[in-house]
């Protein structure tokens, strides 16, 4: 599914119109990103959680030439399914809650 499919079925789901739909996805997301980047967490109910985790230096060595390198340390944005979830899509997607 891209944007264009994704933002007309949340319009007609909502009963909003495609370009107030797009306004609203676009304010949520931009939102998020202010909270990710401030290193907050953000938990969506039945849904799950994003958060910025920071990797630790490491050494890491080259398999072709043996070369040890140091890996400096950086943030990556992690996702964790909430338990809803994580069963809706191991039972394939059958939505038992309407």
């Amino acid at each position: 599914m891209n944007n264009k499919e994704f933002i007309s079925e949340l319009a007609t789901r909502v009963g909003m119109t495609a370009k107030d739909t797009q306004s609203l996805a676009n304010a949520l997301t931009a939102e998020m990103t202010a909270q990710l980047e401030d290193g907050n967490s953000i938990t969506i109910p039945n849904f799950g959680t994003f958060e910025v985790r920071k990797k630790l230096e490491r050494v890491m060595v080259n398999p072709a030439t043996g070369q040890r390198l140091l890996v400096p340390p950086r943030l990556t944005l992690a996702f964790r399914p909430a338990v809803a979830m994580k069963e809706l899509v191991q039972k394939g997607g059958e939505n038992t809650n309407g």
